[in-house]
C-alpha cells in the first residue's frame, strides 16, 4: 500500500497546530504527518507530544531541532526521513491554515494521475489570495514573474510552498547541492525538478493569510530570492542537473 506523508515545519504555532493535525486526520484519505519544530518557545512541541499520547496511532511524528535553522533545512531533514521510512508521496505545507488541508487530496490526485510534482498554485487562474495587503500581493505576484523570466520555467507560482512530490523526484535529487535555506528554497526545488525534466502540474488553490499567530515573511526573504535566482540560473549553465542513480 502506498503511503503519504505531510511535512509541516513549525515555529511558534501553538494556536494552529492542534487544529491542523485534527483536520488532516479527518480527511477521507490517509495522510501521516511529520512536524519539524525548530525549538518553539511557545510550547508547540508539547502540544504535539500530547496529541501523540492521545491518539497512539503511529501516524503523527515529531522531529525537534534546538533552534531556527531555516525552512529549507527543515524540509530537507523531512525529505530524508520520509525516504528512509518508505513514503511514496511527500507533501509540504504550512501550519497556519494559509494552505487549506482539504487541498491535500487534490494535490495527491494530481500525482496519482501522472504528475511528478503537484503545486498548489495561487496564480494559475488569476490571483487567488485572501487577506493580504495589496503591496504584498503585488510583491509576490511579480516575484513569480521575475523568477519565470530569469529561469525560463513555465510555472506560474514559483514561490509556492504547498506541494506534493512523488518519491522518485526526491530520490533523484542530491540534497547537499540545494543551496538556499530560506523561502528561496521553494524556487530552487522547483527549478531542480524542472531541469531534471519531471512532470510538474499546478493545481489552483486559494491562499488565505493566517488568522492567528505571526507571519514569518520579511523583506530579507525577497532579497534572497532576487539575487539567489540569478546565481542559480548562472550556475545551471555550467553545472547540468543530473538525476541521482538509485543505489
Amino acid at each position: 500500500m502506498e503511503k503519504s506523508l505531510v511535512i509541516i515545519p513549525t515555529y511558534n504555532e501553538k494556536d494552529n497546530i492542534g487544529r491542523m493535525i485534527n483536520v488532516i486526520f479527518s480527511l477521507p484519505r490517509e495522510f501521516d504527518i511529520l512536524i519539524i519544530d525548530d525549538g518553539s518557545p511557545d510550547g508547540t512541541a508539547d502540544i504535539i507530544k500530547s496529541i501523540q499520547q492521545e491518539r497512539q496511532n503511529n501516524r503523527l511524528h515529531l522531529m525537534e531541532r534546538g533552534m531556527k535553522l531555516g525552512l529549507g533545512t527543515a524540509y530537507i531533514a523531512g525529505f530524508r526521513w520520509a525516504l528512509d521510512k518508505g513514503y511514496d508521496y511527500i507533501f509540504e505545507m504550512d501550519a497556519d491554515f494559509s494552505h487549506n488541508p482539504e487541498d491535500l487530496v487534490r494535490l495527491h490526485d494530481a500525482c496519482l494521475n501522472g504528475a511528478d510534482l503537484a503545486i498548489g498554485s495561487r496564480y494559475i487562474t488569476g490571483v487567488n489570495v485572501v487577506n493580504w495587503p495589496m503591496g504584498r500581493v503585488l510583491m509576490s505576484y511579480f516575484a513569480s514573474k521575475y523568477v519565470r523570466f530569469v529561469t525560463g520555467m513555465k510555472i506560474q507560482d514559483t514561490t509556492a510552498g504547498f506541494k506534493c512530490y512523488r518519491r522518485r523526484v526526491l530520490e533523484a535529487m542530491d540534497f547537499d547541492k540545494i543551496r538556499f535555506k530560506g523561502y528561496a528554497f521553494q524556487i530552487e526545488m522547483k527549478f531542480t525538478a524542472w531541469k531534471m525534466k519531471f512532470k510538474i502540474v499546478e493545481i489552483p488553490i486559494v491562499f488565505t493569510e493566517r488568522q492567528v499567530g505571526k507571519s514569518k515573511m520579511t523583506g530579507g526573504i525577497f532579497n534572497e530570492a532576487f539575487w539567489g535566482v540569478l546565481t542559480m540560473k548562472a550556475r545551471s549553465i555550467f553545472f547540468p542537473y543530473k538525476r541521482k542513480e538509485k543505489p
